[in-house]
């Protein structure tokens, strides 16, 4: 046996010490019967969960509501300073996702939530977009009405 076999022996232990690496087993830890099931707190059965507190099933949609609540922040914000590209890109990754939170196991209905209202920021924050920017073709064509009425008058 080599002396560097020796060593990732040695360190696997350190490395499997750190659960949120792995998938929780599924065994009698994450199973309740029916007769301690009613027993059992909300807590202990948010903690125990495949996609409870412990795990990034439940972290990764509470991180994420952040950039909604940016999104939401946005719609004070004039269409002409914000970003087509970035709203499409959030909207795509909203739609796609919620469509994909639905489709794994465990099924995460948080980060379906989370993704879903998402893509509903960027859809309305793109069409603002879109808006402004149809209302922006036409601009020069009045502005030059305007200059030559005032030379007339």
């Amino acid at each position: 046996m080599s002396p560097s076999s020796n060593f990732f022996r040695a360190a696997r232990p350190a490395f499997r010490a750190r659960q949120f690496f792995f998938r929780p087993k599924q065994g009698a830890r994450f199973q309740s019967t029916t007769a301690d099931a009613g027993a059992e707190s909300w807590a202990k059965r948010m903690w125990n969960s495949p996609v409870g507190l412990k795990t990034v099933h439940f972290w990764a949609p509470v991180m994420k509501w952040a950039l909604v609540l940016a999104g939401v922040s946005d719609f004070a914000r004039p269409a002409e300073k914000l970003s087509l590209t970035q709203n499409a890109a959030l909207t795509s990754t909203g739609l796609i996702w919620t469509r994909w939170c639905l489709i794994i196991k465990p099924k995460n209905y948080l980060l379906a939530a989370v993704n879903f209202f998402l893509g509903v920021v960027g859809v309305v924050q793109c069409t603002r977009i879109l808006m402004w920017q149809q209302s922006q073709k036409g601009l020069p064509a009045k502005v030059e009405e305007v200059k030559e009425a005032v030379v007339k008058s």
